[in-house]
């Protein structure tokens, strides 16, 4: 029997792309990746990543040997595509969908009749019926699920990815799938695609509910961090001990408070919730407040390293991580970017940064006086504030005498 998919495209080789593409390619299935970065091409065709995640670089390499993975700048035929690219957001926090129009507008020309296309980029409710309309004020010869239903010439889902780095390959066979299609057909398609790799149930529904799921994950997130993040400024007021706060309420049986930190970060968590109020802005006042406040974090935090260094004359800060969350290399909406970027704006004093998992300080902070990317025993002899902003392991592991003498504002609770 001829297999349903004979070639797989993944539009996108990012943080959730590239693991996607490998586990399909490590399955014996072809898979054309497409990344508009030249870069990220090449090193794919080396067998070599650019992105920090577990077993990988072994996945990656031993699919592009195997001649079941290759990388690409542009789209080419195939039975299936995915498409897994950013959708960030604008000026005002409003989605900017450009990445995923660029990325329908790049593989409608190799479109053929039988087609499947999941878009797995977290979009705003409706994404996905554009993304048909989209492809057929393009393709007029065929006929797409908004126009004809099950009778479509392709089918179109959105199945959004629910992984979390450090454990994507892990997560991406073991959980569940969403798999919203604009048609029932299009649905049992997707999840026909999903059946080649994933351990977990696909759970068919409509697109538009699918968009909302991955929206409404992040959102309820974002909301229970940013009660932890508000417990955590109430308990600085008064004077109590968040963490031990945090931990005596917990005691509770039907309670449950997270761990405050520096804010929200991230390609997701960070930007989910804004989606939703934007499609609704009158029914979101609790989604927004609870934006306010994780957004607003890190302005406290850098208020806490400014009246430090003046309490204690220090003039050099060393500033522990810079990823959005612990053991991984990615800096997307990373409160601690933000916090050391206001530092030397601010011009605290000179700042020494350490993060483990990148060789250089990314755009955004490299051309600005006062920061410097060193090694943590650098940091550590040379710093008379030390700032934990992301709890990396070995940050955890630091002997507890090199903190001797130095103002210590530790924004993850590790070191208490």
């Amino acid at each position: 029997m001829k297999p349903s998919f004979e070639k797989i495209s993944v539009l996108g080789l990012g943080y959730v792309g590239l693991p996607t593409a490998a586990v399909l390619a490590s399955r014996g299935i072809p898979v054309a990746g497409v990344d508009i970065n030249v870069q990220t091409v090449d090193l794919i065709n080396q067998g070599k990543v650019h992105i920090v995640e577990p077993d990988l670089d072994i996945m990656v390499r031993s699919a592009v040997a195997a001649g079941k993975l290759r990388a690409a700048v542009a789209v080419e035929p195939a039975d299936a595509f995915i498409i897994a690219v950013p959708t960030p957001f604008a000026n005002e926090h409003k989605p900017d969908l450009r990445q995923i129009r660029a990325a329908v507008e790049g593989l409608a020309p190799v479109l053929k009749k039988g087609d499947l296309i999941i878009v797995e980029s977290t979009s705003p409710v409706g994404t996905t019926e554009s993304v048909s309309e989209w492809l057929a004020g393009q393709r007029a010869d065929l006929a797409f699920p908004h126009q004809a239903g099950d009778e479509a010439d392709v089918q179109i889902a959105h199945s959004p990815e629910r992984v979390l780095p450090g454990r994507v390959l892990l997560e991406l066979v073991r959980n569940d799938r969403v798999v919203g299609g604009l048609s029932a057909r299009c649905a049992e398609r997707a999840a026909e695609l999903y059946g080649l790799f994933v351990d977990g149930e696909c759970l068919l529904t409509s697109a538009r509910t699918a968009e909302l799921v991955k929206l409404a994950e992040n959102a309820y997130r974002d909301v229970n961090i940013a009660f932890a993040n508000e417990l955590s400024l109430v308990c600085g007021r008064l004077n109590v001990d968040v963490w031990e706060a945090v931990e005596l309420a917990n005691r509770h049986p039907r309670v449950d408070i997270l761990n405050p930190g520096p804010g929200v970060g991230g390609h997701c968590i960070a930007v989910d919730p804004w989606f939703i109020a934007d499609s609704a802005p009158a029914e979101t006042t609790l989604i927004q407040a609870a934006r306010q406040v994780n957004d607003a974090k890190p302005d406290h935090v850098v208020e806490a390293i400014k009246k430090a260094a003046e309490a204690f004359s220090v003039s050099r800060i060393a500033c522990l991580g810079l990823s959005y969350k612990a053991d991984i290399d990615d800096l997307r909406e990373s409160p601690a970017v933000k916090i050391v970027k206001s530092l030397a704006l601010d011009k605290i004093g000179e700042v020494l940064i350490v993060e483990p998992h990148i060789r250089a300080l990314p755009e955004e902070l490299k051309n600005l006086c006062g920061l410097k990317l060193v090694e943590m025993d650098a940091a550590l002899d040379q710093s008379g504030i030390v700032v934990l902003l992301v709890d990396h392991q070995p940050f955890k592991a630091i002997d507890r005498a090199r903190l001797q003498g130095k103002v210590i504002i530790d924004t993850r609770g590790v070191w208490r």
